[in-house]
């Protein structure tokens, strides 16, 4: 019995170096990822206003970029635009973008008067001109009744366009699973893309809602080329995890798509979520480096 241990000994011993080389893994390869700031939400609450340390740490995480949620009055997250891009710069992270918008009472929908919402956007573009951030995204509006209300939406939403571009800023629209209902027997968000001018309007679509939607983002980078230059990246939970959304598919039609900045959005709880998400995509090998043109 001896004998035969010693033997084994000097087998395990003696075994080639090559086998453990064989299941190294390479560190992943360094992108571009963006972070809506609000998949931090509950983290954020309880912070009281003391945001650095989460952007540190989702910088840790490998995000790059970050897009904001908290625009109110002026201010991101209670802060000066400036202390806000001052904060992300301290935590190595750059602003792309934010959600905000004003919607239309019934009132200015049927008079189809923007004078009001003008104005608020005129302050709104300002503070993120100031932020430094290269877009501005509405996060969504309801299902209007009647396409002339719809039609009025898409009018409101070229002048605020207008407004974006003529300081710098591209303005865009963010769907959930809603706008792939019908009004008045048109496909809500087909309307918005063919009744909005590409040079003011962009698509941000969300793809976890888009599938919710019964909608295949694929389907849509074919047929409306070039108008999705921001993506929102969704799953259930954790990227990958559900299996319900192709995002090998989604990633080698991004060319069609228009891609410019892909952006992590996680619904349930962060933790470990947000990171796990940017495990996912770091590892992924249809994801390239960087999209921005």
């Amino acid at each position: 019995m001896k004998k035969s241990l010693s033997i084994l000994l000097l087998l395990v011993l003696a075994a080639p170096t090559f086998v453990s080389c064989g299941t190294s893994q390479k560190a992943p390869q360094k992108k571009e990822l963006g972070l809506q700031f609000y998949s931090m939400r509950d983290t954020l609450f309880r912070s009281k206003g003391n945001y650095l340390p989460i952007m540190e740490q989702v910088a840790s995480w490998g995000y790059t970029t970050l897009e904001a949620a908290g625009y109110d009055n002026g201010k991101f997250y209670g802060s000066t635009p400036e202390e806000f891009k001052a904060n992300a710069e301290k935590a190595g992270l750059k602003l792309l973008s934010s959600h905000a918008g004003r919607g239309l009472s019934r009132e200015e929908l049927a008079a189809h008067d923007f004078t009001a919402a003008m104005e608020w956007w005129k302050t709104a573009i300002a503070a993120h001109k100031a932020a430094g951030m290269s877009y501005i995204v509405t996060a969504g509006i309801g299902v209007p009744e009647t396409i002339a209300d719809l039609q009025t939406y898409c009018d409101y939403f070229n002048e605020v366009g207008k407004m974006c571009a003529a300081e710098g800023i591209q303005y865009g629209y963010h769907n959930h699973s809603h706008e792939f209902r019908r009004v008045e027997g048109k496909v809500m968000y087909d309307y918005m893309i063919e009744h909005t001018d590409p040079k003011y309007v962009l698509f941000e679509m969300d793809v976890y809602w888009a599938n919710m939607g019964g909608a295949a983002p694929v389907n849509y980078f074919k047929r409306y080329p070039g108008r999705f230059k921001l993506l929102h990246i969704k799953d259930e939970c954790t990227l990958g995890e559900s299996g319900m959304v192709g995002f090998d598919a989604i990633f080698n039609h991004a060319d069609e798509a228009g891609l410019e900045h892909l952006i992590v959005e996680v619904e349930c709880d962060p933790y470990p979520s947000v990171k796990e998400s940017a495990d996912y995509l770091l590892n992924a090998p249809w994801v390239k480096a960087s999209y921005a043109k």
